[in-house]
């Protein structure tokens, strides 16, 4: 799919035509489907790296549903791709469209809030298809992920936003039953996204609310993973805002951090407004919540547990080994454990730069994250027994 800069679809009738198609597929067996949308300096041409980045990422996603499936004793589900493309640059001459960072982060926005919430609600119907077909046949074990990189990541956050806070106060405990908190699909992943952490603002404190305990089945619905050596979000993002936000009116906020479950694990901590709307999510310190560092070869794992993430995958308790096969997974310890939206600072070893997210150690957690968020419930019932 491929959107142009007022986010409308640049060829509908081909957008159409792929939709039906999966539509099709995913009514007749159940679909792992992933969506990937592409930053600054990328589009959908054949050429494109990504595109080709993204197929190796459906091969291993794949090549594990077949190893899973098999251990699990269930039908493998079909791994399918979508590859959401947008006008990454509005000059298309090396260097000099350095000077496009703007241009093209508004424009992310704009499309992200125009066709492409559209297409990704789309895509989260054609998944659940199955489940309405016939009410009396088994719950269908279709999943959704979506990838958002650079700009990408701000298309996806803009697209989505409303719909993760909507579903997020749907399952609070002060309505009338509390379930798992909702999210968009299955799980949302943004990689060294451009966009201001004021944006997210609502998101985390929402989640901090009463210091809420999430309930062990909890898995998450957002991950947010910034390398510590992306300058193009670390220097350059906050100058620019700098300059965009001078005559804006910024004040401090008293918000919290959860130590544990409870009003008795509240520890308050401010924010500054105008620091969060000059910094990019993932450098803004205040609202990390994890750090993620590459493991040492001899304490690297050639086999991931799986019912060991889902226990502990919010790594809340830091006398448990790290549940991941190649990296360390730490929780900075300012929110309960299992809170669904994670704001991780990834070291340099594992992401070095603005586009290094095809590296084998972070595509590797990756993976397993999504294998983690996309295993069937019933399996992880099963496992407990």
């Amino acid at each position: 799919m491929e959107y142009d800069d007022q986010g409308t679809a640049r060829s509908p009738a081909r957008r159409t035509q792929l939709l039906d198609h999966y539509l099709e597929l995913a009514a007749r067996r159940d679909v792992l489907l992933l969506t990937f949308v592409h930053g600054w300096h990328h589009s959908a041409k054949p050429q494109d790296t990504n595109i080709s980045k993204f197929r190796q990422l459906l091969e291993q996603v794949s090549a594990s549903e077949s190893r899973d499936s098999a251990a699990q004793k269930r039908q493998p589900r079909a791994v399918l791709g979508v590859f959401i493309g947008w006008r990454g640059d509005s000059i298309d001459l090396e260097y000099i469209n350095t000077v496009t960072f703007w241009d093209r982060k508004n424009t992310a926005h704009e499309v992200g809030r125009q066709g492409v919430t559209q297409a990704l609600l789309k895509l989260e119907e054609l998944v659940n298809v199955r489940n309405f077909i016939d009410e009396n046949s088994p719950a269908s074990t279709s999943r959704l992920v979506v990838i958002g990189h650079s700009f990408g990541g701000a298309v996806v956050y803009s697209a989505l936003q409303k719909v993760l806070t909507d579903r997020f106060v749907d399952s609070r405990g002060n309505k009338n039953y509390q379930s798992v908190a909702g999210g968009f699909g299955d799980l949302v992943l943004l990689m060294n996204p451009a966009f201001e952490a004021l944006r997210f603002a609502p998101l985390f404190h929402l989640s901090q609310q009463e210091c809420r305990r999430y309930l062990p089945e909890q898995l998450p619905k957002l991950a947010v993973l910034t390398s510590e050596t992306d300058y193009a979000t670390k220097i350059a993002f906050p100058l620019g805002r700098s300059l965009s936000t001078f005559f804006e009116s910024h004040r401090k906020m008293t918000r919290h951090y959860c130590t544990r479950p409870g009003s008795t694990g509240i520890s308050e901590v401010t924010i500054s407004q105008g620091s969060a709307d000059r910094t990019a999510i993932g450098h803004f310190e205040p609202y990390m919540t994890h750090t993620l560092s590459a493991k040492a070869p001899e304490n690297q794992k050639a086999d991931f547990d799986l019912l060991k993430a889902y226990q502990y995958w919010s790594a809340a308790d830091n006398t448990r080994p790290g549940v991941f096969s190649t990296v360390n997974i730490t929780s900075l310890q300012r929110t309960t454990a299992h809170n669904p939206y994670m704001n991780i600072k990834v070291d340099k070893q594992l992401m070095n730069g603005h586009n290094d997210i095809w590296g084998r150690d972070i595509v590797q957690f990756v993976s397993e994250l999504i294998r983690m968020s996309t295993t069937p419930k019933a399996v992880y019932e099963q496992m407990q027994k």
